[in-house]
């Protein structure tokens, strides 16, 4: 055991403020810590241990006007051997009697049981900081008991313990768990919903984002990663089709106008989010379409025009005004603009071609330029041999764009390994499949040219190899080995290696500070000047659209709380408390599905390469989402007997009701405010006419934590069940109270019948993993016994 801290404070008030900083943690018994921290189980190990030990007046055991009062320093041994407990609380006396052995019942404390950590094995694998097992409860990001070993563990889902990896890696943090788990219940809407709270455009970014949250799907591990981007274009589809309900003008103005400059995702994304809580919104755009990038960077194949002019003219239906064909700074001053709205966004996008100085790059065509001509109709040939330098999605897009209007050879050459290219991964597998060669390692020396000097045309690409392209720290450095060269003939060479901003806008007398050729902006997106906001390509340079419509969203949240208004919608919505479901079949589904894709040789420059998933195929991909969290179950056998006894906790700050405290997180210290600590339990004393009992399934009759717990109470009048609290521990990451069966048991007498349908509706929705289906008769069984008075 490493060595730390060990304080013994004389008061309450002494160790809270000591468990107010960091690093410190409260030793009630022992039994539980003391091991946790010789197994250093925890990835942070404590500066100090504050002891409640030397605190006097925490154990006790009295009853007062039908309740008693319990000391939270009170031992278990003392609960057990109590006449009182055993008279007035039967069952807590009975869970108390059952923990562990006599030894260790003398030191262990009422507080500290209902407070111990979990004890599944994956979770207190000795020496887990070498990383030999995953555990979402300290550093890992999945539970291994989904597809591993899980006789012990949850049949009804899990608990949320930490941020699920697709989440983490999604920019816009869209809670993908949650709305898959809706459309596995068929609640498409509900779906759409959560989606929208995070990204307002999910028919756009289904088809043009990157998709870092499925190259974070824990579901790899074991087969193939769930296809959450046609999972979301699915959803995305349903709220265009069904704008009215997801997308309406908000029910009241707030009387604040705002103005966005650019018209590209992360100003979308802001008007709807600042339009959605009551701003009036005006989008001032240069070009004769919204949308930005989305409306002329991004070929058709790729996004349809139809689906941006739809989501344009659903924002237009929600009161957003376009101001088209309006350059800001030519056609409109800033410091205009700015005069006549309460904030202004600035989401001016990259656009500018950045140059690198090499030979001949004036003969060159700026891949961007080329898209946006393309998007804009302006179809032909580029050239009969084309060479596109760049390894991103742009890079993708121009060298798949020259190739379909007819160039007979493409190449695309870039610095980077085909690892390390910037472009995801299925989009490398396109350019592959439509025949357009890779070349990787090498960057641009020279442009060759030929003919006269007043009419020199492109002849071709002059290269060098490089070696490597980041640095130690992980900045681009290239390196390059000078004396191997490639040259490969070229009519037209097309340049994708990054954009730039026009700041021109900016020079007038509402002047914004830059840096490096981008607006500067704080992280709440502020500009050197009050009011004025900027997000999106003008800030950081050539990025996702997802990334973009974060910093839109993130944007309308500041400028909001600089205008003191009430939290955005989008703000108050997010958190979802209970336990989360799977499929059942979840494990067995191996293979994800997949929109058809055309053959190579069927697409064309207006035609959507691929399709999407029908309802069925959807369906199947959301079954596969494992829904990841905590599948260990709760360890405490007096919190299920307190939780049935309807018991009330005393801290030094507050009083929680049992279901408040043991079944709003898996932990106790997460609902628990910093420095607060258990006083004392208040039971109500058990009615004579009640039946009241714990009763435990284990392997062996001490020692061994619960497989099964069942604490239960029954108020009898005349024979007749006039109050029923039936609770299961070790079922769930929390304990159930299982209030469909105490609802059914009201007025009904004690007897076979009622039994049986009692049992079979405290285990309806239970979700048994692959090796504790068992779990699910021990317990039937034992409601059933606890109604027949069998033991």
């Amino acid at each position: 055991m490493k060595d730390f801290a060990y304080k013994n404070p004389a008061t309450i008030a002494e160790a809270s403020n000591l468990l107010k900083q960091d690093g410190r943690v409260l030793l009630a018994g022992g039994t539980d810590l003391l091991d946790v921290l010789r197994n250093r189980l925890v990835p942070e190990y404590p500066k100090e241990v504050v002891s409640l030990k030397n605190v006097s007046g925490m154990r006790y055991i009295r009853e007062d006007k039908g309740y008693l009062h319990i000391g939270a320093m009170t031992t278990l041994a003392e609960l057990a051997g109590s006449e009182l407990v055993r008279e007035k609380a039967p069952a807590l006396a009975q869970a108390a009697e059952s923990v562990a052995t006599p030894n260790l019942r003398s030191t262990a404390t009422l507080g500290g049981n209902l407070c111990q950590d979990i004890r599944c094995w994956y979770y207190r694998y000795p020496n887990q900081l070498g990383g030999r097992v995953n555990c979402a409860r300290k550093e890992g990001h999945l539970c291994s008991a989904m597809m591993g070993e899980n006789r012990y563990h949850s049949i009804f889902g899990a608990a949320k313990v930490c941020t699920t990896p697709c989440t983490g890696g999604c920019p816009a943090h869209t809670d993908i768990s949650a709305y898959m788990e809706k459309l596995r219940e068929g609640n498409v809407e509900e779906a759409a919903r959560i989606i929208l709270e995070a990204n307002p455009m999910p028919a756009i970014t289904s088809r043009v984002c990157a998709h870092f949250c499925q190259e974070q799907c824990n579901r790899q591990q074991y087969d193939e990663r769930v296809n959450i981007g046609d999972v979301e274009r699915y959803v995305g589809d349903y709220i265009l089709e069904h704008h009215d309900e997801f997308m309406r003008a908000p029910a009241g103005e707030n009387g604040r106008k705002i103005a966005i400059v650019g018209s590209g995702p992360a100003g979308l994304a802001a008007a709807y989010y600042m339009r959605e809580s009551g701003y009036l919104v005006t989008v001032y755009e240069r070009m004769k379409e919204a949308g930005g990038c989305l409306a002329y960077a991004i070929p058709e194949y790729r996004l349809p025009k139809a689906i941006v002019r739809k989501y344009i003219s659903i924002l237009e239906g929600m009161g957003i005004r376009f101001v088209l064909n309006t350059k800001v700074g030519e056609d409109i001053e800033l410091e205009e603009i700015r005069a006549g709205y309460d904030s202004v966004l600035l989401d001016t996008g990259a656009w500018k071609r950045p140059l690198i100085g090499i030979s001949g790059e004036e003969l060159t065509r700026f891949g961007l330029d080329f898209l946006v001509e393309v998007n804009s109709y302006i179809q032909e040939r580029p050239g009969a041999e084309v060479v596109v330098v760049g390894g991103g999605n742009v890079a993708v897009d121009v060298a798949i764009t020259a190739k379909r209007l007819g160039a007979p050879k493409v190449t695309m050459i870039c610095l980077e390994s085909r690892e390390q290219m910037p472009a995801n991964r299925e989009e490398v597998e396109r350019v592959l499949e439509e025949g357009i060669e890779i070349i990787n390692g090498w960057g641009p020396e020279l442009i060759m040219k030929e003919g006269p000097e007043d009419a020199e045309k492109v002849s071709g690409v002059r290269f060098k190899a490089c070696v490597s392209t980041l640095d130690a720290s992980g900045r681009f450095a290239p390196v390059y080995e000078e004396e191997r060269k490639l040259e490969l003939k070229a009519y037209v060479v097309f340049m994708a290696i990054g954009q730039r901003s026009d700041l021109g806008f900016l020079e007038g007398a509402c002047k914004v500070e830059t840096e490096r050729g981008r607006v500067k902006v704080e992280k709440e997106f502020g500009t050197s000047q009050p009011g004025i906001f900027a997000a999106g390509d003008v800030t950081t340079g050539p990025a996702t659209v997802v990334k973009a419509l974060a910093a839109g969203k993130g944007a309308a949240v500041m400028m909001n709380r600089y205008l003191g208004g009430d939290a955005l919608l989008v703000e108050t919505e997010g958190y979802r408390p209970g336990l989360v479901r799977f499929s059942a079949d979840c494990e067995k589904i191996s293979r994800a599905q997949h929109g058809a894709l055309l053959p190579a040789e069927e697409r064309a420059m207006h035609k959507e390469d691929q399709a999407g998933l029908s309802k069925e195929m959807m369906t199947c991909e959301a079954g596969r989402c494992m829904n990841c969290g905590c599948l260990a179950v709760n360890p405490s056998d007096t919190a299920n007997a307190l939780l049935a006894e309807d018991a009330v906790i005393r801290t030094n700050m507050r009083s929680l009701t049992a279901e408040e405290l043991l079944t709003t997180h898996t932990r106790l210290s997460d609902t628990l405010k910093k420095g607060e600590i258990l006083m004392e339990i208040v039971v109500p004393c058990t009615d004579d006419a009640a039946i009241s009992r714990y009763d435990k399934f284990r392997l062996r009759k001490s020692i061994d934590f619960a497989i099964v717990g069942l604490a239960y109470q029954y108020t009898l009048e005349d024979g007749v069940i006039s109050r029923a609290r039936l609770v299961l521990g070790a079922v769930a990451p929390v304990p159930l109270r299982r209030k469909k069966a105490e609802e059914y048991l009201i007025g009904r007498r004690l007897c076979r019948e009622t039994a049986e349908k009692a049992a079979e509706l405290a285990l309806e929705g239970a979700l048994p993993l692959a090796d504790n289906a068992y779990k699910i008769d021990v317990a039937k069984a034992m409601v059933k016994r606890s109604i027949m008075g069998e033991e």
